[in-house]
């Protein structure tokens, strides 16, 4: 029989392989992210009838290639066009992803249960168990989890993303912890000089969602110097149930200072520069010569400001040597007996080292002072850690709310230099609250035509509003695979990270159905641990799907000429019978 019969034969099977090919092409032309393959031909091995020899120069003959006739054509190989990306399709889809390539091609990772795969088909949903999975097959979507410490996605073996877990389903509750007061504040508010005040409320959240408000009064306390008073008036709940006056009834009177309030200066104290008393017959002097008294005992001084600048003077002093006393601006100090004072001459009286200092430091003479000077009661002081000045405190249960008369501008509440006062909940009310500071630096005072609009908002600068316990409203993933749950709270919460995997040869990647792939030896291995898609600037897009990257009119050609081919093939098949016949003929 002749060999051309079998060449043909040969033929015909490659070139229907290869329009088998081109079929699947065609009919996956709107299959998500699709990859085309192509088939190369092989010839087949060549039977050699003669050998080749080399050239004789003894004979004179040149040398003879070989004689080979072949003996057909095989399929070589089918390479898929792994790396040609599908054209985009808009989808809205938030869970519809759609991979974009930068330097390696990029793969999701799934999972049938047993094994991983690989696929470029984005389309995902959310299953019954709370899984990402695969709109088409249900494998389920793999990728990192949240770091429980810290927050933070923890990159290690890929595992099932299950972002609807009970635990997700729900964002908690926050404390406030800011506030803000912004508005104007007219001094002609008739509400602003009554006995009650202008009625400010804060609405605020504890750390288990449940809200409260605290309602404040400012009052006007010097109109032309623009001073005010803020002054917590109640705290209620939910239920306007006042917590405020329940905790007052069980508590002493100031209490409501240790919630809302402050320490206000009443008196100073002084600070000798100089520890001695001393006897001016011409009365002493200060620093520029002015006479500050006449002859007698004086003891230096030195007090302080609300400011915190000092200020000098020399105080008179009457000695009692006979009952070791002496007095001090009207309050008589007494000295116990080893701290006499000895050796006092008219003219210098000077008493052991640290003496006076005792006698105006510590709070037992001061008390001593106090009992036993005026019998006035008067409250403790504390010492200043800088000046070294004691001041005399007493509690108040508002803050000093000043601005400029110049310009209205706002300028401290509470003491110069303070933007900001605390109102203080957790020691007060329990753990499940937080301390409110509250910023004054946005109200400010101006002629309003009467109406104050000043009011306070929870948070500062989108900062510690607090919030309410949230519902779980929707899921959204970002262009790095980052999956964030949004709550109907206002939160956000990172619930995990889908990992790509990236293959050496991805071309070598083997093909099992429904838009998956598994590695060959030839592919490459996966790591089990995978790659954050952004690494090296490739991205996932949602919203949208690869599509198919077959390119029908490439297909439509090839058809053409695997189809010729055929033919022709055919034609070679039916020459040799021709031939053969003719070979029969020659008997008859």
């Amino acid at each position: 029989m002749m060999r051309s019969l079998f060449s043909a034969v040969s033929g015909l099977k490659t070139h229907q392989t290869k329009m088998d090919v081109i079929g699947n092409n065609v009919s996956n032309v709107n299959t998500v992210a699709f990859k085309s393959s192509a088939v190369t031909f092989s010839e087949i091995m060549y039977q050699t009838t003669s050998y080749a020899s080399g050239a004789n120069a003894a004979t004179g003959k040149g040398g003879v290639n070989a004689k080979q006739i072949g003996l057909g054509v095989s399929m070589g190989a089918t390479k898929i066009t792994i790396t040609a990306p599908g054209a985009a399709e808009t989808t809205g889809d938030g869970l519809d992803l759609r991979l974009t390539d930068k330097v390696s091609t990029n793969f999701f990772i799934v999972s049938d249960g047993t094994k991983n795969l690989f696929t470029r088909a984005g389309s995902f949903y959310i299953d019954g168990a709370g899984n990402l999975a695969m709109t088409s097959t249900g494998y389920t979507v793999m990728g990192w989890q949240v770091d429980e410490t810290t927050g933070g996605i923890k990159k290690d073996t890929v595992s099932a993303l299950r972002v609807m877990e009970e635990k997700n389903l729900t964002s908690p509750a926050e404390a406030t912890s800011l506030a803000t007061v912004a508005g104007i504040i007219d001094k002609n508010d008739k509400n602003i000089s009554s006995d009650d005040g202008y009625t400010m409320a804060l609405n605020f959240y504890d750390n288990l969602g449940y809200t409260y408000t605290a309602k404040f009064a400012i009052k006007v306390s010097n109109a032309k110097a623009e001073e005010y008073t803020v002054e917590l008036t109640d705290i209620l709940d939910s239920e306007n149930k006042s917590i405020l006056q329940e905790y007052l009834d069980k508590n002493p009177a100031n209490s409501l200072t240790q919630i809302f309030g402050q320490n206000t200066t009443s008196s100073k104290s002084y600070l000798p520069t100089d520890p001695k008393i001393k006897y001016y017959p011409n009365g002493p002097t200060d620093e520029e010569g002015n006479n500050q008294g006449g002859a007698g005992y004086y003891y230096q001084y030195q007090t302080y400001t609300d400011r915190g600048d000092p200020i000098s003077g020399f105080a008179p002093v009457t000695v009692n040597f006979e009952n070791n006393e002496y007095t001090i601006q009207n309050y008589s100090y007494y000295l116990n007996a080893e701290d006499a004072i000895a050796g006092v001459t008219p003219e210098e009286a000077t008493p052991e080292p640290g003496t006076v200092l005792e006698l105006f430091g510590i709070s037992q003479v001061q008390l001593n002072a106090w009992n036993q000077g005026d019998g006035t009661d008067r409250p403790t002081s504390s010492q200043d850690p800088e000046t070294g000045a004691f001041v005399y405190t007493q509690p108040a249960v508002n803050y000093k709310l000043k601005f400029n008369p110049d310009n209205g501008e706002f300028t401290y509440v509470g003491s110069p230099g303070s933007n900001n006062v605390k109102l203080n909940l957790a020691d007060t009310f329990g753990n499940n609250f937080s301390d409110i500071t509250i910023d004054f630096t946005g109200s400010k005072t101006s002629d309003n035509g009467g109406k104050s609009t000043a009011g306070a908002d929870a948070g500062f600068q989108n900062d510690g509003a607090g919030r309410a316990l949230g519902s779980m409203i929707g899921l959204n993933i970002n262009n790095n695979g980052l999956i964030f749950g949004t709550y109907d709270n206002g939160n956000t919460e990172l619930l995990g990270q889908i990992a790509v995997a990236q293959f050496a040869n991805a071309s070598g990647l083997e093909k099992v159905g429904e838009n998956c792939y598994t590695t060959t030896l030839n592919s490459g291995d996966f790591d089990g641990i995978g790659r954050e898609v952004g690494a090296d600037g490739s991205s996932m897009t949602s919203g949208e799907l690869e599509m198919s990257n077959v390119d029908l009119s490439t297909e439509f050609t090839q058809m053409i000429i695997t189809q010729r081919g055929f033919q022709s093939n055919s034609r070679v098949i039916t020459t040799s019978d021709t031939l053969l016949e003719e070979l029969i003929n020659l008997k008859r």
